[in-house]
């Protein structure tokens, strides 16, 4: 016996599963990873609706100085960053920002810093089910754009460019990673290729910006750094400001 769909489940069946329709959201979405940073941010919105609950993720619209804006939780990793991605495409949201965090591949980026995304060098699991091996997986431009303008107002120490998404941590070897420098990355996490690669596969604008924790090259951890962590906070402050900007605010 056939399966009796093409596909078992679509993104389009887990939106309409979870009740999302394309009014409940908004025209922006802000994209945290763990739900600690959620719920900072939807802190800085008014009058937050839960618009849903999913396993461990949750989706909150409001507004911002009279922007409506979408927040959720988007997942640490690919298999989960794929799924978030896939609900809030179908739910029509047109723009997406991810706020998240990178390890540098070049000894002069700083943990603290922060690293605006042109382009991913896809080594994630769950790209090649979309694209195949020659799609080349890119940020919006104006999203971009003004996320790096916002942040070196803001005072950050920020660096654009190409990066390298792994679903491997704990095998980033000196051979793996040199191959990626060559290729040209300069940082290196575990979300930006499923959410970058899906959003351009929906035609939804999406752009990525993220905190440097740690430095593959050097070895050096960050994770109990306060640099690291004043980072974090500052992306959310980026994020509000770019949205504002590309409101025309």
């Amino acid at each position: 016996m056939q399966m009796q769909k093409e596909i078992h489940l679509t993104g389009k069946d887990l939106t309409d599963m979870v009740q999302l329709r394309p009014q409940d959201v908004g025209k922006y979405a802000i994209v945290p990873g763990p739900r600690d940073r959620l719920e900072v941010l939807i802190k800085k919105i008014e009058n937050p609706v839960r618009n849903f609950s999913f396993m461990e993720y949750t989706m909150y619209t409001g507004n911002f100085q009279g922007i409506k804006i979408t927040a959720i939780n988007g997942g640490r990793f690919s298999t989960d960053t794929s799924i978030t991605t896939e609900v809030m495409c179908n739910a029509k949201i047109p723009n997406i920002i991810r706020i998240g965090t990178c390890g540098a591949l070049d000894e002069n980026i700083k943990v603290g810093d922060l690293v605006v995304v042109d382009k991913v060098i896809r080594g994630d699991g769950v790209t090649p089910y979309y694209v195949d091996n020659n799609f080349e997986t890119m940020a919006d431009k104006k999203i971009t754009d003004i996320l790096y303008e916002v942040a070196k107002g803001m005072g950050a120490n920020v660096h654009r460019g190409t990066t390298w998404t792994t679903d491997a941590l704990l095998r980033e070897t000196r051979e793996i990673v040199e191959a990626k420098r060559k290729e040209g990355a300069m940082a290196v996490d575990m979300v930006s290729s499923a959410l970058l690669t899906i959003a351009q596969v929906y035609n939804v604008k999406a752009g990525s910006i993220l905190a440097v924790s740690d430095n593959v090259i050097t070895g050096e951890m960050g994770f109990m750094n306060p640099m690291y962590y004043m980072a974090e906070t500052r992306l959310i402050e980026i994020a509000l400001e770019t949205v504002k900007r590309l409101e025309g605010k």
